[in-house]
């Protein structure tokens, strides 16, 4: 335990990697598998809630074990690709660590997908192996090898993770294969490292202080994920919590702001990683006002933007979390994270998404055409590319391009001012829906917003917004609202105002697609 404890520094030094030089730790740890050995320090501490189930760290580490065995014994080698379709339970949990383990690559299915995209990811990546749920066993077609996802407990001996595959400092081989979220097309599997994964963590530890020698035995959050764990985010919390000992609680089925009140209340969780839909349709629930609340002091943001009237209405309904409200910025293809606002920070810059991590590089690829350059983004938490495609957005210089724009303020915070190909032209005048977005929800009585260009035939677009509201306001009073704010060719001159959430994506965002194709399809037909 030393020696692993021992191999997370916090000097950074510029090496070289394929011809592209990174900021990195000069002593950091090599294996995602290694973190495994910190789980041993927990012992009878609970890892895992999920309803009325409870798996403690030292119960988490048999079923890794065994499961790792029974791997083997399917015959899964190391570097085999295996297959994880499931939804949120500790069975997702130790099946994940076990791959990695026993030195395969878990390929994060998502378990939203049709049976046809299920069958288009199995094409595409040709796992050795797939672990599924019963509920997602239906969709896996004829032909795969197809596993038990259920975990033992019992009788399976705790062996040190770092021994467990042969001793390897490879730190540039994959680690896992995650997906994109696909909302402007078929879904990406982008291919992460060790290197990748383990940067992202050490980085976020040495913010909060929370590298492996500076964590307290005997101190440990609960924390509740109400995200999938296929996606990126939630994955780094399950590494970050065998690490310091946090006890995680997942909730079953479909997102429900009563559900997270339940939890919050029974598991007197501390911290909750949220999407701002979520937070704000907690917030709207009828009950918020009589549950005890007051165990959670941390809300972590990101996965859009988080505007000025949600931060407000977190320090009135929560106020247990103010002023500690961090939010983030990043992207699956760099890990997750390039950015960080803590603390106070949020409160006090509300819309940016605060300061560049250790190890990450910013900078903008100007457009004469458009308001602010598009971020790009440069650190070894970055994926080493797309499976099965030469395709990429990171260039020979290492600098990914995000397709976000935005700006550094004075004290080096970033600050998302749009999408390149989200931009509005309207009359040649180019506009920002974030910015327009922004403006409405900071109106009293604007729920949720959402912003996007529709043809016109003399403008060649124009602004449309579609607008949650909880009170009879009108596209007249909001557009005056906005004429004090924006520009006059920014004001949306289509509106459709509805008492309704906005409709959702699988991972809990505002689906501006969606929504979007839904209003072109109408006026192709003449119905809107």
């Amino acid at each position: 335990m030393t020696s692993v404890v021992s191999n997370w520094g916090d000097s950074i030094a510029v090496e070289e990697v394929g011809g592209v030089s990174y900021h990195m730790y000069t002593e950091r740890p090599h294996r995602v598998e290694s973190l495994l050995d910190f789980g041993m320090r927990w012992g009878a501490r609970p890892h895992i809630f999920q309803g009325d189930r409870v798996l403690t760290f030292e119960a988490f580490l048999r079923a890794v074990a065994a499961k790792t065995h029974a791997l083997a014994k399917q015959g899964v080698q190391r570097g085999d690709r295996v297959f994880l379709l499931g939804w949120n339970s500790p069975e997702w949990v130790v099946n994940f660590w076990a791959c990695l383990r026993a030195g395969a690559v878990p390929v994060l299915a998502n378990a939203w997908w049709s049976a046809a995209e299920v069958a288009n990811g199995l094409t595409a990546l040709e796992p050795a192996f797939v672990l599924a749920d019963v509920q997602a066993t239906a969709k896996i077609p004829a032909g795969w090898r197809c596993g038990v996802w259920a975990i033992d407990t019992s009788n399976e001996p705790i062996s040190d993770a770092s021994t467990a595959v042969e001793d390897s400092l490879d730190e540039d081989a994959t680690a896992l294969i995650i997906f994109t979220s696909g909302t402007s097309g078929r879904p990406k599997a982008v291919v992460l490292s060790h290197r990748a994964v383990l940067a992202r963590l050490h980085m976020t530890l040495h913010v909060t202080r929370k590298l492996p020698h500076q964590v307290e035995q005997t101190a440990h959050d609960v924390t509740l994920i109400t995200g999938p764990l296929f996606h990126v985010g939630s994955m780094q919390t399950l590494l970050r919590a065998v690490i310091v000992g946090d006890s995680l609680v997942l909730l079953g089925g479909k997102y429900d702001p009563a559900d997270v009140l339940a939890a919050i209340e029974r598991h007197q969780i501390k911290r909750w990683n949220a999407v701002p839909t979520m937070v704000s349709r907690l917030l709207d629930h009828p009950d918020v006002s009589r549950r005890d609340l007051s165990s959670l002091k941390s809300i972590s943001i990101g996965g859009a933007p988080v505007h000025a009237e949600l931060m407000q209405r977190i320090r009135t309904g929560l106020p247990s979390v103010s002023p500690r409200i961090p939010t983030g910025y990043g992207l699956t293809e760099n890990g997750g994270q390039a950015t960080a606002a803590a603390g106070s920070e949020s409160i006090e810059l509300l819309g940016s998404t605060g300061r560049p991590l250790s190890c990450v590089e910013i900078m903008f690829l100007v457009y004469p055409e458009l308001p602010d350059g598009e971020i790009l983004l440069r650190s070894p938490t970055q994926m080493s590319g797309y499976y099965g495609t030469d395709e990429s957005p990171i260039d020979a210089q290492g600098w990914l391009h995000t397709g976000d724009l935005g700006h550094l303020d004075e004290k080096g915070n970033l600050w998302i001012t749009g999408r390149s190909k989200d931009m509005i032209i309207r009359g040649g005048e180019n506009i920002a829906p974030v910015a327009i977005e922004r403006e409405l929800v900071a109106i009293p009585g604007v729920v949720e917003a959402v912003v996007f260009g529709v043809p016109h035939p003399d403008l060649g677009e124009e602004v449309m917004a579609i607008v949650m509201v909880e009170s009879e306001l009108t596209a007249e009073h909001l557009q005056a609202q906005l004429r004090t704010k924006i520009a006059s060719f920014a004001v949306p001159s289509r509106w459709r105002l509805q008492k309704e959430p906005l409709l959702t994506n699988p991972a809990g965002k505002v689906d501006k697609a969606a929504l979007s194709a839904q209003v072109r399809a109408e006026l192709l037909s003449g119905r809107a």
